[in-house]
């Protein structure tokens, strides 16, 4: 029979509560079930009804977020009402949980008297740890706000406003320093006057900017005192009743910041010619600014320009702030997100842009220094560390606010942040972004295939790269217009009147004259066989990735890519790797595809080709070459062999985090690994290097299995250039990670040739 002390441990142990989006505790048998649910369910509410702050020990309230809406006011669309606004919300949930790991719950209310939105949203406090307002319109939102503030007593604001703001306020505070200006002096102009231009120049009055030197201007032109129809909210920045009225244009000359938060096309570069040296443009009207971001630097070569786009530098994107204002709010018990708050997140995201950018974020961005100055002036979104500067800060200024409700070490507390970042985002979300910024020319040999057309129209467009279809444009045509997909951007090329033919053939005769193969067998191959046509597409530099396999067997994959690509320069064996993705960690593992039987020397090839990998996904690899031995225990010729190649492995890099051979179990525990104090791993082994095929290739299917892992794979390794292979299998996710994944190590590839 369980106790009350066993029914208040199941629900204090880990994440307090039972769940998130899932189940947080187990429910696997009648114990389990006695103490989620009746009898022991009891106890927890006893203690809470004893102690209302217990709730935070015993559910997972504290980590649960409110995303509310009213639909008035959503992204461009206006007042589109609650049930359309519903996927944006959605939306926001699954970037609070990506970026913080804090679970929402969205609610779309059918409601907009303010008043009314008051009553209904304190009613739900007790079941969150936070509420963000999203989509409400100005200036209800301003009154929903002020009268939530003076009531709730957990932490809530409207992120349209102030999430804008404090991004705005870092890139301001930034600018300012790289063009010699103080914030007292300078002169800006805000196109705009709604709930985002409101918030920012209230934060930016905090930052130093003076109110007189604030010319605010709405759809009626610059806002001055006794305008009719004037709220309290523009009120506040209006200007004088005696000042000449004024046009944009004219309010632009010798301004040092222009501030849009309107729509497109607003400001033409003529009117920005008159302002001051040196300016500062933020044109964050999306997804079109309000001045083109090449207009604007082509008529002020000297400016700074963000604007809310990811092709362009100085992106400003809520998603800097609010995932983690509410972590470091959520963690110390915030009564309230305060001014001083938010001040805390905008400094420490203006002080994170002047740190040196580490290599895996400048991969994600395409390879090129990143360095505080006029193109990088605030963090980049995918910046993994955004987590743990914002968070602390945000807890630091509410624990010496005295809104929070408890006290942190504020050093334990980043390390604790830094070990919870999310596996996935990391690997994924890194490697996506790398290829997004110099997308290549991507080679589907499959054509013809559904599954293919579909990655290859997500590949076009999400930006990851040129779709080149290798088939019958009519048979192509035919599948693309049954799966609706739209073919405008994607290359079709047919091998039989390809114009490049008759010169692949001769390449191709003559790269396998010596291998059985004549000119008319490599004539016939490569008008037959798209896989080798791609391949020598590639070769010749008409292509930068292929990607085949779908309807082929492995080997008649590999086979071509072998053959006509090779290894690169100083490789003797190619090798296969499956990326392992769960909840709690990433894993490499290697060789799953390629080598049978590997010799010492080739294993530890494959475990530096594997190495290469992981830093290549911005990881620090820890490898682990396996056995069903540790460390001698039962001496065999084939375990012999793995602790001759770990030997050889670490003479050829001393600098990596390396041992073996090992059991599975040792390499992944490194509390086993204690009894071993010898040993030169540290930590968790991430990077696994199995003894032979067969091993790896159970390995990994055994963990594809599992149904929280996703597994992505075979990514071939120390090839000259990148060859994506599917399997028959494959999904369309499946195409996209690998294909992602080839265009990335294209990038990579490309800046190694440009060293050398």
């Amino acid at each position: 029979m369980s106790t009350r002390e066993d029914a208040l441990a199941y629900h204090a142990q880990g994440r307090p509560g039972k769940i998130a989006v899932v189940p947080t505790k187990p429910l696997a048998s009648q114990r389990d079930l006695s103490l989620a649910y009746t009898p022991g369910v009891a106890e927890p509410c006893r203690e809470i009804e004893k102690d209302p702050d217990a709730v935070n020990r015993y559910t997972a309230r504290r980590n649960l977020v409110a995303v509310i809406t009213n639909g008035t006011a959503v992204l461009g669309l206006g007042d589109i009402g609650p049930l359309a606004a519903k996927p944006v919300m959605e939306g926001k949930g699954v970037l609070f949980k990506k970026f913080a790991d804090i679970d929402v719950f969205d609610i779309e209310l059918a409601e907009k008297d303010p008043d009314k939105l008051v009553e209904i949203i304190c009613a739900l406090e007790p079941t969150f740890g936070g509420i963000n307002l999203e989509d409400i319109k100005a200036p209800e939102c301003f009154i929903v706000e002020r009268k939530l503030r003076e009531r709730l007593s957990i932490p809530m604001f409207h992120d349209d406003q102030h999430g804008t703001a404090i991004i705005c306020a870092a890139a301001l505070k930034n600018a300012i320093e790289l063009t010699n200006k103080r914030m007292q002096d300078i002169r800006v102009v805000c196109l705009g006057a709604g709930a985002a231009a409101v918030a920012c120049m209230e934060l930016w009055l905090r930052l130093g900017v003076q109110k007189q030197n604030v010319w605010m201007v709405d759809s009626k032109g610059v806002i001055v005192e006794g305008r009719s129809e004037l709220n309290e909210y523009k009120a506040r920045f209006a200007r004088p009743s005696h000042e000449k009225p004024i046009t944009l244009t004219e309010a632009l000359v010798d301004a040092d910041v222009f501030l849009g938060l309107a729509s497109a096309d607003l400001v033409t570069g003529a009117m920005i010619k008159g302002m001051a040296p040196r300016p500062i443009i933020m044109a964050l009207a999306n997804p079109d600014p309000e001045i083109p971001y090449d207009e604007a630097r082509a008529a002020r070569p000297d400016a700074i320009v963000a604007t809310g786009r990811s092709d362009y530098p100085n992106q400003v994107n809520n998603v800097l702030g609010f995932p983690y204002i509410f972590r470091g709010a959520l963690d110390v018990g915030a009564r309230c997100i305060n001014e001083e708050m938010k001040l805390a997140a905008a400094l420490s995201l203006a002080s994170l842009a002047r740190q040196d950018v580490p290599d895996n974020v400048e991969r994600a961005y395409g390879g090129g220094a990143l360095r505080f100055g006029p193109d990088y002036i605030i963090p980049k979104p995918f910046d993994q560390r955004v987590l743990y500067w914002v968070a602390p800060a945000v807890a630091k200024a509410a624990m010496d606010s005295g809104v929070a409700r408890e006290k942190l070490d504020i050093g334990e507390y980043r390390d604790r942040l830094m070990r919870t970042l999310s596996p996935t985002s990391k690997v994924m979300w890194n490697i996506t972004s790398a290829a997004k910024r110099e997308p290549k020319r991507i080679v589907f040999c499959e054509g013809q295939e559904t599954k293919v057309l579909r990655a290859a129209s997500i590949v076009r467009e999400e930006g990851i790269g040129h779709p080149i279809l290798i088939g019958r444009t009519d048979r192509i045509a035919a599948c693309a217009e049954a799966a609706s997909i739209d073919l405008a951007g994607m290359q079709i090329v047919e091998t039989r009147s390809a114009s490049h033919l008759e010169e692949y053939v001769d390449s191709f005769a003559a790269l396998r004259a010596r291998k059985g193969v004549t000119r008319y067998d490599a004539l016939r191959i490569l008008s037959r066989r798209r896989t080798y046509f791609g391949m020598m597409m590639l070769r010749h530099g008409h292509a930068d990735v292929v990607v085949s396999g779908l309807t082929h067997r492995y080997p008649e994959t590999i086979v071509p890519a072998l053959q006509v690509i090779g290894v690169r320069e100083g490789v003797t064996r190619a090798c296969g790797m499956h990326l392992v993705i769960t909840e709690r960690d990433v894993l490499l593992l290697a060789d799953t595809t390629l080598n049978v039987d590997p010799d010492a020397e080739t294993l530890c090839e494959i475990a530096l080709h594997a190495a290469e990998a992981a830093e290549h996904l911005g990881m620090v690899p820890r490898v682990a070459l396996l056995s069903f031995s540790t460390f001698g225990s039962a001496a065999h010729p084939a375990s012999n062999k793995v602790a001759a190649a770990t030997r050889l492995l670490r003479r050829m890099r001393p600098d990596l985090n390396v041992d073996g051979e090992m059991q599975a179990d040792v390499a992944l525990d490194a509390g086993l690994r204690s009894h071993y104090p010898f040993s030169n791993l540290t930590g968790r082994a991430n990077v696994l290097v199995f003894p032979n095929l067969d091993a790896g290739n159970i390995a990994y299917k055994l963990q594809k299995a599992q149904p929280n892992s996703e597994v992505i794979g075979p990514i071939m390794l120390g090839m000259k250039s990148p060859v994506a292979l599917l399997t028959p299998e494959s999904s369309v996710d499946d195409i996209v990670y690998l294909t992602t994944i080839a265009a990335s190590r294209a990038i990579d590839g490309a800046i190694r040739l440009a060293a050398e």
